[in-house]
């Protein structure tokens, strides 16, 4: 059985039902509309993530550190105390490239988080096609070895992995690279460096998105990329899978202080971008918030003109032997009935605009590809949402609660109720 506040605020409510439902509505449009914001921000953060993690890997091992700083003794003539002074980031020289790559790669892979690790040597080349030539910059990669540390896999568009794993003189091409270069599966182009030119057959085509990937990003096989590039010896780097994404800077760290190497996690790497989605959620979520605003002030308007026409029954609930705290709590009721109502209705209203936008057809391209809306389906949106709703409509209800639980019997018969 419901409660007698319970029900005498639902009487209450149909004493103002149009100002009712306008709280209602801004309720249903507050919840909903952040629900979906929220899922569109974090779904495009989180399909960003994957894209760069798929691509550049979790962490980056590049440049040997040599620790130039020196010992300072301090202390009075034979007092026999010494001590170090060292400055973060300062005394540190750093040697382009990794020179003994074999050796490092098995030492990481003896961190417990890392699942996959890949050398990369790179350089500039050109490339020359039947169509045209243009700069870009040659990977050279072990295949087996970078399939565990990126999509790369998942990334070919035309051709496949076969013919370039099978083939010395193979080589995979960005989309767009492609595009731009008139080439396709089987078609053969030459690269250049340092002074001599070789003739490479495209394997396969892969796309990751990322613009400046598939524009200038050219595979070769180790030995290849060796050969072209004059370096028999050492990588340019060295790229690390991980099996918690979320531990790279830990495991970063980590790594920088024991191999004397710097590494850098994805989030170092992509802190811009990542600050500019963090803003946007942000900034998303005021602007919609305003609907949930309007409710609260909605429903404090609401609740201060009831208590002013309800000083009677307030008055003779009183006599009854109500207490203040029960007439306190029919206004609150008042208040938590319009709000449960409108947060069901605005989270599956926010459901359905959601499942609805994910089905809209878009093509983006640039910092990652997608033909249509990228969403994240998180309980914290809703979550998030409903606190929101919760917070704002509940504080805005007190004060006209608290003046109706401080209405007396005779200052009502008197005509002094305030």
């Amino acid at each position: 059985m419901t409660s007698p506040n319970f029900q005498i605020a639902a009487r209450f409510l149909t004493a103002k039902k149009r100002a009712m439902l306008m709280s209602l509505s801004c309720i249903v449009l507050g919840v909903g509309l952040f629900v979906v914001t929220q899922a569109t921000t974090s779904g495009f953060e989180e399909f960003f993530i994957r894209t760069i993690l798929g691509t550049n890997g979790a962490i980056r091992i590049e440049d040997k550190i040599q620790d130039t700083m020196r010992s300072m003794e301090a202390g009075g003539q034979g007092s026999g105390s010494n001590f170090h002074i060292s400055m973060r980031g300062e005394g540190k020289k750093y040697i382009e490239g990794i020179e003994e790559p074999k050796l490092l790669i098995g030492a990481l892979r003896r961190f417990e988080n890392v699942a996959g690790v890949s050398e990369v040597l790179h350089g500039p080349v050109i490339i020359r096609s039947s169509f045209k030539s243009e700069s870009v910059r040659a990977y050279g990669i072990n295949l087996d070895d970078q399939l565990l540390v990126s999509d790369l896999g998942n990334q070919i568009v035309r051709g496949n992995l076969n013919g370039f794993r099978g083939t010395p003189s193979g080589a995979l091409l960005g989309r767009e690279m492609a595009d731009r270069l008139q080439l396709a599966v089987g078609d053969s182009f030459i690269l250049e460096a340092r002074g001599e030119s070789r003739r490479y057959r495209v394997s396969a085509i892969y796309e990751t998105g990322v613009a400046d990937i598939d524009r200038v990003r050219v595979y070769l096989n180790m030995g290849e990329a060796r050969s072209l590039l004059q370096r028999p010896t050492g990588a340019s780097f060295i790229q690390i899978n991980l099996f918690d994404k979320d531990r790279a800077p830990q495991d970063a760290l980590h790594m920088e202080s024991v191999l004397q190497y710097s590494a850098a996690s994805w989030q170092e790497r992509e802190k811009t971008w990542l600050n500019v989605f963090k803003a946007l959620r942000l900034s998303t979520a005021i602007t919609v918030s305003v609907f949930t605003l309007i409710a609260g002030l909605a429903m404090f308007n609401t609740l201060a003109m009831i208590v002013m026409e309800k000083t009677k029954e307030i008055a003779i609930l009183r006599s009854m032997g109500y207490t203040h705290r029960d007439i306190s709590h029919i206004f609150l009721w008042q208040a938590a009935i319009v709000l449960t109502i409108g947060t069901i209705v605005g989270t599956l209203l926010g459901a359905a605009i959601t499942f609805g936008v994910s089905r809209v057809p878009i093509n983006i391209t640039g910092i990652f590809k997608t033909e249509t809306f990228i969403v994240s389906w998180s309980v914290w949106h809703y979550v998030e949402a409903c606190l929101t709703a919760v917070i704002m409509v509940m504080a805005a209800s007190l004060i006209p609660a608290r003046r109706a639980a401080r209405l007396e019997p005779g200052d009502v018969i008197r005509g002094t109720a305030q």
